[in-house]
């Protein structure tokens, strides 16, 4: 049977100078399943996000060090790496104009001080489902080889296989598209996504894997020299 490890939790980066709310924030993050890094200061929230992009940030308006959350936001929205981060600007500042100027910086929500937890919880979970990435939720056929995402199986000319979580995932994208060559740097986009930085050639680590655990069907996957790698729905016999 497939070992498929769970998804792995949204990633929230807190960045609030009040230790208070802060420890307030990441209790409730966590205990709604999140995992929860927090940062009290501009640098130190800059540092995170070349690290690991996270899946939102809670970005307080006012912060130490001479950059504004504001400031911030504009510099985040600027950038291709991070500009599609969903950004909630949290603030004690009320009024209509201040929101504005909250949004237009580049927040996608704008939470006023003080806040209800549970509430700041359901934007958070609304802003996420709206950037949600495809999820693995059909069947795929090509040839012998059957990926059923249902009950996370491959089987090959009816015998299961067994397969490791990320290898899971790029068998379905490559089954999706049969017969294309794909790039090392498109299927970094297409089954990992923009929120780690992994090499172009941890690909073909992947693909070696996916290649021994494939066994015989292994050789449906193609090496593309100087281009990429290439499911082919050629028979295998």
């Amino acid at each position: 049977m497939i070992n498929v490890a769970s998804a792995p939790k949204p990633r929230v980066l807190v960045v609030e100078d009040d230790r208070d709310i802060t420890e307030l924030l990441l209790i409730h993050l966590r205990h709604e399943g999140f995992e929860a890094v927090a940062t009290d200061n501009g640098g130190d929230a800059q540092r995170e996000l070349d690290a690991v992009l996270p899946d939102l940030v809670l970005l307080d308006w006012m912060l130490p060090g001479g950059h504004s959350g504001l400031d911030l936001a504009r510099k985040w929205r600027a950038a291709p790496r991070t500009k599609s981060i969903p950004i909630i600007i949290l603030t004690a500042r009320g009024e209509e104009t201040d929101k504005i100027a909250g949004l237009d910086s580049g927040g996608d929500d704008y939470v006023t001080k003080p806040f209800s937890p549970a509430e700041l919880m359901a934007r958070i979970r609304a802003l996420l489902r709206r950037r949600a990435p495809e999820q693995i939720a059909n069947s795929v056929t090509v040839g012998d080889l059957v990926l059923d995402a249902a009950t996370l199986r491959v089987c090959f000319q009816e015998q299961e296989l067994s397969l490791g979580p990320t290898e899971f995932r790029l068998l379905h994208y490559l089954l999706k598209h049969p017969d294309r060559i794909h790039s090392r740097s498109a299927l970094l986009d297409k089954v990992w996504g923009d929120h780690v930085f992994i090499e172009e050639r941890t690909i073909d680590v992947h693909i070696k894997r996916l290649r021994a655990s494939l066994q015989e069907a292994g050789a449906m996957i193609e090496t593309v020299r100087g281009a990429g790698y290439r499911l082919t729905s050629k028979q295998v016999i």
